[in-house]
């Protein structure tokens, strides 16, 4: 059975994120992404067998190595998912700046 996770769970565990920038400009290796934690391996598989069921990593085998490497589509599907609320928090933001300026003006 291929089970589908979530890409928000996905990506809410700060070790997945860090492995998401690991990968972001290079592929690597499971042991080179593994070597850069201080978990056990196995667990470190366990995060990278979640974010490939999630399609935000891809595996590419290159002899007997198996490469991890990003994948952009995936991950640009979150950020226009997410830019929607990163321009209302800057449109409050913003506002909130105009009437903290105006208040100190005032004084």
């Amino acid at each position: 059975m291929n089970l589908r996770r979530d890409v928000f769970q996905a990506i809410a565990d700060p070790t997945r994120r860090a492995i998401l920038l690991l990968v972001a400009s290079q592929s690597m290796t499971a042991g080179a992404i593994a070597a850069n934690f201080d978990t056990a391996r196995p667990t470190v598989s366990k995060h990278l067998q979640i974010l490939t069921e999630c399609a935000l990593l891809q595996q590419e085998q290159n002899g007997r190595e198996i490469y991890y490497h990003l994948n952009a589509k995936n991950m640009k599907d979150i950020a226009d998912f997410i830019e929607p609320f990163r321009n209302m928090w800057d449109d409050r933001f913003n506002k909130l700046e105009t009437v903290m300026k105006n208040y100190q003006a005032k004084k």
